[in-house]
């Protein structure tokens, strides 16, 4: 073998005996693993020198993403802009917005027809055709670094799309391949794996695999019927996932998306969530990532209560994913906003607060997905709240009918047994500023706005990396256009996926305009967060009591800086009943000095206070 290089060598050297051990405990293939070694160092030297010089300023700083200057924005590519072309030439926009990560939503080449939104890829190494090419995609991600941006993007790797040429061959009877999925001639085996795995959409897509009359076979296929497992046994798929996750990365991409986790691993007699080789596997891509391109990261997506999704971290010898998702303390937010009882949210981010400061978290009102009702139902239950029913209330709730609600959306798999349902809906409609823009009501669309306002503002209080979904920024409603498309119409969560209106962003730069107050707001909270170091997510941060449960208190602490957040969760005006008396204290947003006690806040209202003396 040619002399390899030093760098490479020498991080090739750190990690070769832990992943060694990783891939025998799981394959014990000496032969694949030596082909896996191989390939590594070849997707090294294809990797451009630009991007290993950022590999290499990152390794320096490997804490360059636990600052307060990351804002990301997620966006469908066509939605966006149309293109991968129009989404450069769309930068100045997202600069404008603050934006310094952005998510492009799957963009890989899917069956049209059944593309679950990007999730069931044909084609790892092609971008669907009316979106663009790998040289569009690799001359964006250059563009974007030039700018210092980061791009993100989802690797899909629990499974494929039936369109997809493994597939395909599996199909036509061929073994080689039919070993790269979970393949069953009769239903005896099928049969056992349902009496313990959980279905994921009950509604939609019953059950956990799917008949081929073409083949004679059943099939795994948890998600939908056109998205076929992979099996993870097999040391051919992880090898070859893996061929194609650097190969991506070589486009020039900073953070990889790993959708759905926990599902990677599969074992009959259990629920096939979570298992221990999951984890495994997660190393072992953390490693090859820090061999080959050490400067990207990996994001997790782990939907679950942060106890079950901090394991996704590691630990700080062996860790595992650089981020994770901060799901449970979205979904408790809207609870919060349909109660106007923050008590669970408190308990929530408390425990959050308690999790190792190097765990970082993406904070988010709302993404491309739908909002499950994940919330701690035993404490709620300790307040007379049952499950099933406060379900249907916060479901009644955003859809309008109840809790005199302004909210508007739709419900997604709702299941008339369990009662069970998700919900759908932009932030904007789910704060009213929907319904308020069309009863043409100017004092229910000020409270709206005020109410998005505060939601960003509270978001942006807690430690990690908030992400806004494109259009949140200047206030964009539900689409209900999505029912006029065959290929959509089933999907409710289509209803917050609308495609960009630049006409309205034109607003964003007018005061008197919802587009205008909302973007100038959000900038000036962007703006004070990047300035401030407590947002920095190693902060100390924790809540205080304010002895009215609509009021949120978030404190943050940074060396000798502290800032508390103030947050009405109701309608009315209220009071915060803190009394910090170790120092003066200024609201940043309006420059006023006060003491931070007894705090007198308007409804949907909200306060960063900085303090700037420190008391005797």
């Amino acid at each position: 073998m040619k002399q390899r290089d030093a760098l490479y060598e020498k991080r090739f050297a750190r990690h070769f005996d832990e992943l060694k051990w990783l891939y025998t405990e799981i394959y014990d293939n000496d032969s694949m693993f030596d082909e896996l070694c191989n390939q590594l160092y070849h997707f090294y030297q294809k990797r451009n020198q630009s991007l290993k010089d950022l590999d290499q300023k990152r390794e320096a700083q490997p804490d360059w993403y636990k600052k307060n200057d990351l804002l990301g924005m997620m966006f469908y590519v066509d939605n966006f802009a149309g293109t991968l072309k129009g989404v450069e030439s769309r930068l100045d926009y997202l600069e404008k917005s603050n934006v310094n990560y952005i998510h492009l939503m799957p963009f890989l080449d899917t069956p049209k027809d059944r593309s679950d939104g990007g999730y069931a890829v044909s084609d790892f190494r092609k971008v669907q055709e009316k979106l663009g090419t790998m040289e569009d995609l690799q001359n964006l991600t250059a563009a974007c670094h030039k700018r210092g941006m980061n791009v993100c993007m989802d690797f899909v790797m629990n499974h494929t799309s039936e369109d997809h040429e493994w597939a395909r061959k599996a199909r036509q009877g061929d073994g080689e391949y039919m070993s790269r999925y979970f393949f069953f001639d009769n239903y005896e085996i099928p049969s056992k794996y349902e009496e313990t795995v959980p279905q994921v959409f009950p509604t939609t897509a019953p059950g956990n695999f799917t008949w081929l009359p073409d083949a004679g076979h059943f099939v795994m296929t948890f998600f939908y019927p056109y998205q076929w497992d992979l099996n993870y046994k097999n040391p051919r798929v992880f090898n070859e996932m893996m061929y194609n996750f650097l190969y991506l990365a070589n486009q020039g991409i900073d953070i990889i998306r790993i959708d759905a986790v926990p599902y990677i691993w599969k074992e009959l007699n259990t629920q096939c969530r979570n298992l221990p080789r999951v984890h495994t596997i997660v190393r072992m891509m953390r490693i090859i990532s820090e061999i080959v391109c050490p400067g990207i990261l990996l994001l997790g997506e782990v939907v679950m209560e942060p106890e079950k999704v901090a394991p996704y971290f590691g630990t700080i010898e062996k860790p595992e994913c650089h981020m994770l998702y901060n799901v449970t303390t979205m979904a408790t937010t809207w609870h919060t906003v349909a109660t106007r009882d923050v008590r669970l949210l408190k308990q929530q981010l408390d425990i959050v607060n308690r999790l190792p400061k190097e765990y970082v978290f993406l904070n988010y009102l709302r993404c491309h997905d739908d909002i499950g009702w994940g919330l701690d139902y035993a404490s709620l239950q300790n307040e007379g709240i049952e499950e099933r029913s406060h379900k249907k209330y916060l479901n009644d709730y955003f859809q309008g009918y109840a809790g005199e609600s302004n909210s508007r959306g739709e419900l997604y798999n709702a299941d008339p047994v369990s009662g069970d349902a998700r919900f759908c809906g932009t932030t904007a409609s789910m704060c009213g500023i929907e319904k308020a823009g069309f009863e043409q009501d100017a004092n229910a669309m000020n409270r709206a706005i005020q109410l998005d306002i505060m939601l960003h503002a509270y978001m942006f209080m807690q430690s990690g990396i908030p992400v806004l979904y494109s259009g949140d920024e200047i206030g964009q409603v539900n689409d209900y256009t999505y029912k006029e498309d065959p290929f959509k119409a089933a999907d409710s969560r289509y209803i917050h996926r609308g495609a960009m209106n630049w006409e309205l962003a034109k607003l964003a730069s007018d005061k008197t305009t919802v587009q205008g107050k909302l973007f100038q707001h959000l900038s000036q909270l962007e703006q004070i967060r990047r300035k401030e170091k407590v947002f920095i997510s190693t902060a100390d941060t924790w809540t205080i009591d304010t002895w009215d449960s609509s009021i949120l208190c978030i404190a943050r602490a940074y060396k000798d800086e502290k800032i508390l957040g103030l947050f009405n969760f109701s309608e009315f005006d209220k009071t915060a009943w803190i009394n910090e008396t170790d120092g003066t204290y200024v609201d940043l947003l309006s420059g006023n000095k006060r003491e931070a006690a007894g705090v007198d806040i308007p409804a949907y209202g909200f306060y960063y206070l900085k303090r700037i003396e420190a008391g005797a």
